[in-house]
């Protein structure tokens, strides 16, 4: 790791902390909108990068503002940025825009099913992480989407390798 994969990694994990700390009032509860950025940077970075931004930025994020549910989100949304990361890069490289499809598809249930038994465990009822799981539903589409919207069609992974002069 050099000076400007752990700034961008730092930059990041920032950037989820800020997004998980505050999240958009709906009817019955609240839609956090740190999947985007989780998304965004396993897209981008290597697993292992992928996972401090996801799950430790996450965990932060809960520590400082909501501790509750803080490991959950570490391991949820560690392993979400993490396959992300390992199925965008490794699978499909002849075809990355569909490669980042498959791998946010698959991170959006990993964060489903991750909240939806870690909410089970923290809070001891199955109804109440029901009732949550649309907004759960909600939050990794919405990431997904925005994400690979960032990544592909607004221009920010062009502009992530000219920063690290890598190719495509």
């Amino acid at each position: 790791m050099n000076t400007k994969r752990i700034t961008v990694t730092a930059a990041f994990m920032a950037l989820n902390i800020i997004m998980s700390s505050y999240g958009v009032p709906v009817p019955g509860g609240h839609l956090y909108l740190c999947d985007i950025v989780i998304c965004l940077a396993a897209l981008l970075l290597n697993p292992m990068e992928a996972f401090v931004v996801g799950g430790i930025g996450s965990f932060i994020g809960d520590m400082i503002f909501y501790p509750l549910p803080m490991f959950v989100s570490l391991v949820t949304h560690g392993l979400q940025a993490f396959v992300i990361s390992l199925i965008s890069h490794k699978v499909l490289q002849s075809k990355p825009k569909l490669a980042s499809a498959i791998a946010v598809t698959v991170g959006t249930v990993i964060m489903v099913t991750g909240y939806t038994l870690g909410k089970t465990f923290v809070y001891s009822t199955w109804e109440y992480a029901v009732m949550k799981m649309p907004y759960e539903i909600a939050q990794g589409g919405i990431g997904a989407i925005m994400s690979m919207l960032l990544c592909y069609r607004w221009g920010v992974q062009k502009l992530y390798y000219r920063v690290f002069q890598e190719q495509n």
